[in-house]
């Protein structure tokens, strides 16, 4: 009673490769309709994908795009996980300096004895 399945259900499969934490917050986040298959707007947990979509969706504070390699047969490991997917999503913008052009709060040493060179105090 071997089964080598062609496909497997979409919110399964983002639980198995380790995306969410448990199949009914990836099964939430699906049905919400902001999970893309292929381009395509889904919002049934059921869909089935097979290895060669794209899957697009939203995750902490940026969108993943992944490319699906494998169906996973269970919830293993994270390098198990890993090799499900290939990661699209373009690196994220850099950041800036602690320095640069920081808006208010509190200052730095650094600038605190800028500002006492300038007042002459040092």
């Amino acid at each position: 009673m071997t089964e080598t399945a062609d496909t497997l259900r979409l919110d399964k499969w983002l639980w198995h490769a380790r995306f969410f934490k448990s199949r009914g917050l990836a099964a939430a986040l699906v049905k919400s309709g902001r999970c893309r298959v292929d381009g395509v707007p889904v919002s049934k947990p059921a869909r089935t994908i097979a290895p060669g979509v794209v899957l697009t969706f939203p995750k902490e504070d940026q969108v993943r795009v992944v490319r699906v390699l494998a169906l996973g047969v269970r919830r293993g490991p994270a390098p198990e996980a890993q090799a499900l997917y290939e990661d699209l999503t373009p690196p994220a913008p850099p950041k800036t300096q602690p320095n640069e052009q920081r808006v208010g709060g509190r200052p730095t040493k650094k600038d605190r004895r800028d500002m006492e060179t300038l007042k002459g105090t040092r």
